[in-house]
């Protein structure tokens, strides 16, 4: 009997390293894919439908949100983006982990609706850090990173739902971190009990 997936949430403020963490995490794993969103926006050259994202049009999308078809969803950029249900428990009940990188708001819907779903939030170790990292990727105004510090905090004051707390000082020792959570999470009693049953 194989194992059903787990859905592994990551949220972070912008400059906390989260897609290096996760990139360095899941390269060394087999077990685990990325979710596909669902988006309003046109397709750019070269993206395809089901492998950058599943391009549908806003009718289509209120349609999904109106039937529970959507995990969470947001607006970006007067572009609608969402996380398909259907897609996501495919993958888990193939026995793969589906990994979601999004924000707290769009978390906690998931966390609402799937609320086995492993929560983890990845944070710089200080603000002064964050601050040194979204200077030194030197693509914005100092306007734009103080608009990103002022969110960040914010997003620490509402991040108290999440399991666990990555503080990402060290990349490669964050995604060990990582990737020890999502090892664990298949080790609960509950999941694993009926071998116990079996006897």
């Amino acid at each position: 009997m194989s194992e059903k997936g787990k859905l592994i949430v990551v949220s972070g403020p912008s400059g906390a390293g989260k897609s290096t963490v996760v990139f360095k995490a899941v390269e060394k794993r087999n077990d685990v894919c990325f979710s596909i969103s669902v988006t309003t926006r046109k397709p750019r050259p070269n993206e395809v439908d089901g492998k950058e994202y599943f391009f549908v049009d806003l009718d289509r999308f209120r349609e999904m949100v109106e039937n529970d078809e959507l995990l969470e969803h947001a607006e970006y950029v007067a572009n609608s983006y969402g996380t398909p249900r259907a897609y996501v428990e495919e993958k888990l009940q193939s026995g793969m982990n589906v990994l979601l990188d999004i924000e707290v708001q769009g978390a906690r819907q998931v966390h609402e609706k799937m609320p086995d779903a492993v929560m983890i939030f990845i944070a710089p170790p200080s603000m002064d850090e964050l601050r040194t990292r979204l200077e030194g990727r030197g693509t914005e105004t100092e306007r734009a990173i103080e608009a990103r510090l002022i969110r960040a905090r914010q997003e620490y004051k509402e991040a108290d739902f999440y399991d666990y707390l990555i503080i990402n000082d060290d990349a490669d020792k964050a995604a060990e971190e990582l990737n020890a959570i999502i090892t664990s999470s298949h080790c609960k009693f509950a999941d694993r009990e009926d071998v116990l049953k079996n006897v």
